[in-house]
């Protein structure tokens, strides 16, 4: 009875640990694929790099995850969503190759050209902290302009083409480093996570955050410039969405405006949800962001494995956010809380 008693114990502290629950979803998935796909886990060598499911899961959430984090910070903040984060990748990858040029050389080192879309990407988020902070217009409709307005301007860029590299260093990005044989984004993803988690932890930031996110006006009382703090996540966020976009357009060395960051916005919006982070504002995890985006590209990779197409791959996904975001919801725990108890009371009662 003691041993039992112990492990109960044990499971309660466990079940109250932030991560416990996105960690348990990514888990849930992870062990689906195993017993779908008995070699899930299985990793080769070819040709001197890494492949396997695993591997193809971190590769494709790269963008996906350093979406999360701008995501993450946005609603932190300002109780909101940035839906524009797709659109800004597609604009800033059409930045960046349209100043390279499609030719069989660079019209501009490419150095100039990656910080070019860094400042296209720095531009339309500060656009939308101005629309948030200053203005006081409401997330979702602030960035609904750039969601709607960001395809065209990058088909204005491409003139409604798809544009091509013809220089094969630009692959790099999207691909693999000569000699590194894990895929580039990957280090990308950690190096925007790892810089992200430093800047937060040892500067007074990520306080400054949650204080804004929970209460603004509380936050201008202490002496915080809630609207510059709002500001700078939303512009931070149009960063990430900018490197998100140059990963995106290296993978295929072309800029097509039409699907280049497509629907990624739901993505990155569900990443933080499913992360155990409150789109209303406040404390937020970039851990749990991260394991959320990887969570969804396993479901995604697992979905494509058992032959579901594309089509057909947002109604499954659906259900399966579904019942993982229901997990998570504090009003699901209250009533099987309250269902236990009654229970409890029926077995004393009998």
């Amino acid at each position: 009875m003691e041993t039992v008693n112990k492990i109960n114990a044990y499971w309660q502290k466990l079940r109250k640990q932030p991560l416990f629950l996105p960690i348990l979803c990514l888990c849930l998935v992870l062990l689906f694929n195993v017993i779908k796909t008995p070699a899930f886990f299985n990793i080769s060598i070819q040709n001197g790099v890494f492949y396997g499911y695993i591997i193809d899961i971190i590769n494709r959430s790269s963008e996906l995850v350093i979406m999360a984090v701008g995501m993450t910070l946005v609603a932190a903040s300002s109780g909101g969503a940035d839906i524009s984060v797709g659109a800004v990748s597609a604009v800033a990858g059409g930045m960046c190759i349209f100043a390279l040029g499609s030719d069989s050389v660079y019209h501009i080192p490419y150095l100039a050209g990656f910080l070019l879309a860094m400042l296209t990407g720095i531009a339309c988020g500060a656009w939308n902290g101005f629309l948030v902070a200053k203005m006081k217009i409401q997330p979702m409709v602030a960035t609904l302009i750039l969601f709607t307005a960001g395809r065209g301007i990058a088909q204005l860029l491409t003139e409604g083409q798809i544009l091509y590299v013809r220089v094969e260093s630009y692959k790099r990005l999207g691909a693999f480093l000569p000699g590194v044989p894990l895929p580039t984004p990957v280090f990308v993803a950690a190096i925007v996570v790892i810089l992200t988690t430093l800047m937060l932890r040892y500067t007074a930031l990520g306080l400054y955050i949650e204080a804004v996110g929970i209460n603004r006006r509380a936050g201008r009382l202490v002496g915080l410039n809630s609207s510059l703090i709002i500001f700078l996540t939303y512009t931070f966020c149009g960063l990430c969405s900018g490197i998100a976009g140059m990963i995106i357009t290296s993978r295929v060395y072309s800029i097509d405006a039409n699907n280049a960051g497509l629907n990624m916005e739901l993505d990155a919006i569900l990443a933080v949800a499913l992360g155990g982070n409150s789109l209303g504002g406040g404390k937020f995890s970039l851990a749990g962001s991260v394991i959320g985006a990887i969570t969804i590209q396993a479901l995604t990779t697992s979905l494509y494995a058992m032959k579901v197409t594309a089509d057909q791959l947002p109604i499954y996904k659906a259900i399966v956010v579904v019942i993982i975001v229901s997990l998570q919801s504090p009003e699901l725990k209250k009533m099987l809380t309250g269902l236990r108890n009654r229970l409890a009371l029926r077995e004393r009662v009998a």
